[in-house]
């Protein structure tokens, strides 16, 4: 098993948290942000975490999360149960559809050659409100989805850690936003939270 990936990338790291909470062995293929031509010689696009596994290429965090589970099903990272499982493919939906959505927005408005305050002030405001329902989210649980760890932490746990936690050789724009516009002030659960996953290994 190969992973392609880059250094501080959440994508990725949504991957490897999986990786080893499987424990899987896995080699990483350290790809140079400025030349993904490794990346695009295997899968024919640009993008990271990509897996090569046993013949099968499979680009796309979210998509790698579900093959794992189906390849290698023990210690699940879904419920077993159709409708639990269901719950939370949405929420992950909803994560990269909606959560993600704000710190993008204003990473155009920075990168744009007149910001709109207003807009990433607006911006800001959503995502202090998804801080809020992850910290409701967590009212008597251990991890997002009862206390289990789930393919659900992996997925917001690499976004959502900078409330807490940062590395600060890592210079990217959309991770200095996520930095700026998230911390864990009157969010206890939250915080418990994102120290608790982050103790957990990464492949």
């Amino acid at each position: 098993m190969r992973l392609y990936r880059f250094r501080f990338s959440t994508n990725v790291e949504r991957v490897t948290l999986a990786v080893a909470d499987k424990g899987l062995e896995v080699e990483s293929i350290w790809v140079d942000p400025n030349d993904r031509s490794p990346v695009e010689q295997v899968s024919g696009q640009r993008l990271v975490p990509l897996l090569e596994d046993d013949g099968r290429v499979i680009p796309d965090s979210t998509a790698i999360l579900a093959y794992l589970e189906e390849r290698y099903p023990d210690p699940p990272l879904y419920p077993r149960d159709e409708a639990r499982r269901a719950e939370i493919e949405l929420y992950i939906d909803w994560f990269n559809r909606v959560v993600k959505r704000p710190p993008n927005e204003i990473e155009a408005e920075l990168l744009s050659e007149h910001p709109d305050d207003e807009r990433i002030a607006t911006s800001a405001a959503a995502m202090r409100a998804n801080l809020d329902r992850h910290e409701a989210l967590l009212a008597g649980r251990d991890f997002l989805f009862g206390d289990s760890f789930s393919a659900a932490d992996c997925a917001a746990f690499p976004f959502l850690k900078y409330a807490l936690i940062c590395d600060r050789e890592d210079d990217e724009l959309f991770h200095r936003i996520l930095d700026d516009y998230q911390n864990v002030e009157l969010r206890p659960r939250l915080a418990a939270w994102i120290k608790r996953v982050n103790d957990r290994p990464r492949a």
